[in-house]
């Protein structure tokens, strides 16, 4: 349908997951794609290995992008981590603690001080940064930094989609539920009863495919969604408004 033709768009963590299926769908549509992240070959029209927490780092990545692209429109903030050393409050380490805030946290705030001034630059455009369903709910299977991290990231994107509205630059902060990602079939092998815990939960009784928080995030990105800013944009089939789930 061609919703992103001639858009440039910047995608972080796209070497896998939501990252990679979003990638494929925005390009699709007709986006131009530059993938980041720290492993190399990311999918993309333009391929980048960037440490999203280092300032220089993302400073120059969006300098570049606009210097051989002529301009951003689209800002898919997504780099995020889940590591088995953040855990319960009294478990968790304060070096775990941060690792996780830097990565999850710092970079989308990075990623928008220096990829929003382009997005102005363009006269408008959308930056989607990835939340997560934990933001708005609770869970005792306790992923502390995690669950913290992306709080601050829904209430930062909250805030910035009030700040630029009337600039043409909308921020929304995408909250997906569980995605059946390489990570999560990892915690299947390895502690079935625990995945289960989370799967019982889940009123569609079963876990998102990538592609479908991507085309979320391409909602967002386009016109279709030219009204909708500072939102809590939730793709977790019906979990957060779940009290219990059909037998």
């Amino acid at each position: 349908m061609a919703r992103l033709d001639g858009k440039v768009a910047v995608i972080t963590g796209a070497k896998g997951g939501i990252g990679a299926a979003t990638a494929e769908i925005f390009a699709r549509e007709g986006a131009t794609v530059v993938g980041v992240d720290l492993a190399p070959d990311s999918p993309g029209e333009l391929a980048l290995a960037v440490d999203v927490t280092d300032e220089a780092a993302v400073e120059a990545m969006y300098a570049e992008v606009a210097e051989r692209f002529g301009r951003i429109d689209v800002l898919f903030n997504n780099a995020g981590i889940s590591p088995n050393d953040d855990a319960s409050v009294l478990d968790t380490s304060l070096d775990a603690w941060q690792r996780v805030q830097d990565v999850n946290l710092k970079s989308v705030f990075l990623c928008c001080k220096y990829g929003i001034p382009h997005l102005l630059k363009a006269g408008g455009g959308s930056v989607i940064n990835t939340a997560s369903f934990v933001a708005v709910m609770g869970a005792a299977t306790s992923q502390i930094s995690y669950t913290a991290s992306k709080g601050g990231v829904l209430s930062l994107s909250r805030e910035l989609g009030v700040e630029f509205a009337k600039q043409g630059v909308r921020v929304n902060a995408l909250c997906p539920g569980p995605v059946d990602t390489p990570l999560l079939q990892e915690l299947f092998a390895k502690d079935p009863e625990k995945a289960e815990r989370r799967l019982v939960h889940l009123p569609m009784g079963r876990f998102a495919r990538a592609e479908e928080i991507a085309q979320g995030a391409l909602f967002l990105a386009s016109h279709d969604s030219s009204y909708v800013t500072a939102s809590t944009f939730l793709v977790d089939g019906g979990l957060s408004g779940a009290y219990t789930t059909p037998l």
